[in-house]
């Protein structure tokens, strides 16, 4: 049975920086798990991604020799369980809180005695190249277990948190951590604050010996933020990476004019 190479080099404090999958769509997933990245996760939270699509593109990318993970859109234990049986090899969890969830998390990722994953499925044997016997017998040791900081409120018990046994990194939502940092009449926290944020977060995950990272929207940017001891980076998403692209050839094409605000999206 495969090993999850993703796991071992974050562990061993390397970067992975991969990118995330918003299209749905399983022949993206195909091309863009051969396109270099050591992991790809679909995003189920923010898109219309059935877990039907999401097994498909899980098998393509793990054909490809990538590591195909899944933001769930919770960290409920129904949502997890179904990806993980579906063939991905580890979850991002969103907007986690509180210890209690954090283990809750962790406990819908490993089977019993560590957690209390149910016995089933076959998918997830396939995409790791092993038998269910196998699989289930080392799946505890090769499924990554992300959570997202993504309020502030999570920051301010963050050494908590992170103490979780079991996590294997955390990673910032740059967009809702922004959000709930907002101040009451709507204006935004000053970006050195932020930025001060950030620091806080990658402290406190350092402190508990657990690999940190975040989405950034360039590959300057991403080994910037490498460079700076993140570890676990999204660089854009599979849709953004195609709408910057186009808008490219928009100005290209007509370079007096600026062309639909292809940025938004």
């Amino acid at each position: 049975m495969k090993e999850n190479p993703v796991k071992r080099a974050l562990k061993a404090g390397k970067p992975q920086i991969g990118t995330w999958l918003s299209l749905g769509s399983v022949a993206a997933a195909r091309f863009m798990a051969r396109a270099g990245y050591p992991w790809l996760t679909v995003d189920m939270e923010h898109t219309h991604t059935d877990i039907q699509t999401a097994a498909y593109m899980f098998a393509a990318i793990a054909d490809a020799g990538c590591v195909p993970l899944a933001r769930v859109p919770t960290g409920k234990h129904e949502y997890i369980k179904q990806v993980l049986d579906s063939g991905a090899m580890g979850i991002v969890a969103p907007m986690v809180m509180t210890p209690e969830e954090a283990a809750s998390i962790v406990a819908a990722c490993k089977y019993p005695p560590v957690g209390n994953r149910s016995i089933g499925g076959g998918m997830h044997a396939l995409n790791f190249g092993g038998t269910s016997d196998e699989y289930y017998k080392k799946a505890n040791d090769e499924i990554l277990v992300i959570i997202q900081t993504e309020h502030i409120a999570a920051v301010e018990i963050a050494d908590e948190i992170y103490a979780t046994p079991g996590l294997d990194a955390v990673f910032v939502g740059p967009n809702d951590l922004t959000y709930s940092m907002r101040a009451a009449d709507g204006s935004f926290a000053p970006k050195e604050v932020f930025e001060t944020t950030l620091t806080r977060i990658r402290e406190a995950a350092q402190r508990q010996k657990l690999p940190c990272g975040l989405h950034v929207f360039s590959a300057a940017d991403a080994v910037r933020r490498a460079k700076e001891g993140w570890q676990f980076i999204a660089v854009n998403s599979e849709l953004k990476m195609m709408l910057d692209s186009s808008a490219a050839t928009i100005r290209g094409l007509n370079p007096d004019s600026a062309g639909p605000d292809l940025a938004k999206y």
